[in-house]
């Protein structure tokens, strides 16, 4: 029986009971059944990688890019590692082979998770680690090119290399970074499917065990054990009761679930680096009032208008502006004011939560196959309640598809994957 048949047998068999009460779920069995693991990124995308980098860098007149630890450097070379005051990155020149600076002792451990053909370059701890990037962009002739900096890049490695390379001038990597990550491939998509389903599953699992008077932390515990169970990886997320769930951040006041209390679940996971973003809005153990139901209701619409928007070629911004007019036109606003919808409509995700572009005012970036995002327009009530249902989507030629099927209902909020 393939995944999607067990789910959906499973998962439609535990909402009968879960329904009464107003929270949804996954049947008990699904607990004990792991999915099937996809597979990582393997070695001859990650050369593709580089070459769609190199051909970037010659198009934009940029003669090198400098990585810094993170999801990039990850994305390019397959290392993973930590930033931290001893400099590790990578330098990806537009023609040959990257190098791979790090500290001595570290090189072993870095050479690990190497996943293409690179020189790893080492510096001792009294040395000027910058003066190896600065020597490797001499020997390439690129001393005197644009090299690009990614924008969470920190300065002081700027800064450093300015005094190794006097003439250096230095420019946004944007056009090669996001010029290749933005665009997600068949094998980077079935990992981002594969998170969104464990990411649902674990929601649903968690919501069918709730319990009165639980803390916000149990049930973020609960959470995290079943994403574990299902194969992925989660640092946990937010949960939101009642008046908690109009403030889309979350607070840090303490938090007990009470009967028909509004339940904002908002979680995500990793599977080999790639993420999923989910969020869930339901009433624990009561039949939901008719304001509940009304903007509940409201909010699913919001999803729907949202993607009706998404159209190949269209500004990303163009998605935002499409639900806030139509909730406009419902009571709520104007634009970002409460009550209504106080943030964008969604962010861009893959080997992080958020990754550029938005789905937000002004945004002129177009869409195009290959691109991912959320789809998240809440409606808050401030000192009310609030409700926000999130699913991924990503961008075909046909328009976009869903990651995973929004739920019909607030007495449903739970669905198989598609």
């Amino acid at each position: 029986m393939s995944w999607k048949e067990f789910s959906r047998r499973h998962l439609l068999g535990g909402m009968v009971a879960a329904g009464a009460l107003g929270v949804g779920g996954l049947a008990p069995a699904l607990a004990s059944s792991p999915l099937v693991p996809a597979p990582p990124i393997a070695p001859a995308e990650r050369l593709a990688r580089l070459a769609k980098a190199r051909a970037l860098m010659q198009r934009h007149g940029i003669g090198a890019v400098l990585i810094e630890p993170g999801a990039s450097l990850d994305y390019f070379t397959g290392v993973q590692w930590w930033r931290s005051e001893r400099l590790t990155a990578a330098v990806i020149p537009a023609s040959g082979e990257p190098i791979i600076v790090t500290p001595f002792f570290e090189k072993p451990s870095v050479e690990e998770s190497l996943g293409i053909p690179a020189e790893v370059r080492v510096w001792q701890e009294q040395e000027e680690p910058l003066k190896l990037v600065a020597d490797f962009l001499r020997q390439r002739g690129l001393a005197g090119q644009p090299v690009g900096f990614e924008e969470t890049n920190r300065f002081f490695i700027l800064d450093r290399l300015q005094q190794q390379v006097p003439r250096l001038k230095a420019v946004s990597a944007n056009p090669v970074v996001r010029g290749c990550r933005m665009i997600k491939s068949p094998a980077e998509l079935a990992l981002m499917q594969h998170a969104a389903d464990i990411t649902v599953a674990a929601l649903a699992r968690t919501a069918r065990t709730l319990k009165e008077g639980w803390p916000a932390a149990e049930v973020e515990r609960q959470y995290i054990q079943a994403v574990t169970d299902f194969g992925g990886s989660s640092a946990g997320g937010l949960v939101l009761f009642a008046e908690a769930s109009a403030l889309p951040h979350g607070t840090g006041k303490p938090q007990a679930l009470k009967r028909g209390d509004v339940v904002l679940l908002d979680c995500g996971c990793s599977v080999h680096g790639y993420q999923a973003d989910i969020s869930r809005t339901f009433v624990f153990g009561a039949e939901p009032t008719a304001e509940q139901r009304k903007v509940w209701q409201q909010m699913r619409r919001g999803q729907d208008i949202a993607m009706a928007a998404a159209k190949v070629g269209a500004p990303a911004g163009s998605v935002d502006d499409a639900v806030r007019r139509a909730y406009e036109s419902w009571g709520y606003g104007p634009g970002y004011a409460l009550p209504g919808l106080s943030h964008r409509t969604g962010h861009g995700i893959g080997m992080e939560g958020h990754e550029p572009v938005n789905l937000v005012q002004g945004e002129t970036t177009p869409l195009a196959p290959g691109m991912c995002f959320s789809n998240e327009p809440g409606i808050y009530l401030p000192g009310k309640f609030g409700v926000r249902l999130e699913d991924c989507f990503h961008i075909t030629a046909d328009g976009p598809k869903w990651f995973t099927v929004p739920p019909p209902s607030i007495d449903q909020p739970f669905v198989p994957a598609a």
